[in-house]
């Protein structure tokens, strides 16, 4: 009867393998402050020693804008086509049987234990102007490295593997019957991507465009030596950190990266309380 009553009392107790609330939770929030809230902490610490003046004119200065608005404008744009490149992949993968299948699967990986850097230097050798592609690119009137387009292309590389790895546990849980069920009522093909598929895949859509995006606003290795690091031009935001870090501009350091940390977690943010609604069917 005491369990009975316990449970009334507190319905949101579950049995599980894990010890209780109080530990679990402890546990979690200890090991999440040490690796991401202190750190973190201690980063808004030292940028809140320029005050609000020196913290702005930082802020405001038009070579931090221009590398903050090519980092999240390129993060974002590499971003969404990872979505639908990654989604399609996944698509080929979970739903067709070809030859060397399993190989193009395991190639998805490649980007997540390749160092950024070597990606950085075979992309540049690929699309620069004496390489295989950039050559003809170039005779096309298209210059891909050393320009926003090369960071594009790396940001690409390096996020394509958060999209497919994200919607692929889920096509290969989806039951075809909704779709068989949708066709023998006469939905068209678009009908049924929109109607029925679409509604379950997209929070895992959003998830991998959350994943593709948050690791392309930080990325650095991968585009130092395709972007050219131009001022103004081709010269993202993590390089402009390091920049003044080199130059033992430690506030100036601190100020980007907190400007950084805090526009990326509002995005984050919204697109995490977006992902939760669609998740309940709240949307769609």
């Amino acid at each position: 009867m005491s369990a009975v009553f316990a449970k009334l009392a507190h319905p949101w107790r579950q049995a599980g393998p894990l010890p209780g609330l109080g530990l679990t939770l402890g546990i979690s929030l200890t090991w999440l402050s040490l690796i991401v809230l202190i750190p973190l902490l201690a980063l808004l610490i030292k940028a809140s020693g320029l005050g609000v003046h020196g913290w702005w004119a930082i802020a405001s200065d038009a070579r931090v804008w221009a590398a903050m608005k090519l980092s999240f404008g390129t993060a974002l744009l590499a971003a969404l086509i990872d979505t639908v490149i990654g989604g399609l992949i996944a698509w080929v993968l979970v739903r067709y049987r070809f030859p060397a299948r399993s190989f193009f699967d395991a190639l998805i990986d490649l980007p997540f234990a390749l160092p950024t850097a070597v990606a950085g230097i075979a992309l540049t050798a690929i699309y620069a102007g004496n390489g295989w592609l950039g050559h003809w690119l170039e005779l096309a009137g298209l210059k891909v490295a050393y320009t926003p387009v090369g960071i594009i292309v790396a940001l690409l590389f390096i996020g394509l593997p958060f999209t497919v790895r994200t919607v692929q546990p889920v096509l290969e849980n989806l039951h075809r019957e909704h779709e068989e069920a949708a066709a023998s009522l006469g939905a068209s093909r678009f009908t049924t991507l929109w109607r029925v598929l679409l509604p379950q895949l997209a929070p895992a859509l959003l998830t991998g465009f959350s994943l593709a995006f948050a690791r392309g606003v930080g990325e650095y290795g991968s585009v130092i030596f395709i972007a050219g690091n131009l001022p103004y031009v081709s010269e993202i935001a993590p390089l402009l950190i390091v920049i003044k870090l080199d130059e033992y501009d430690y506030a100036g350091a601190t100020a980007i990266a907190s400007l950084m940390l805090a526009t990326s977690f509002l995005i984050l943010f919204a697109l995490n309380t977006l992902q939760r609604r669609l998740s309940r069917g709240q949307i769609l």
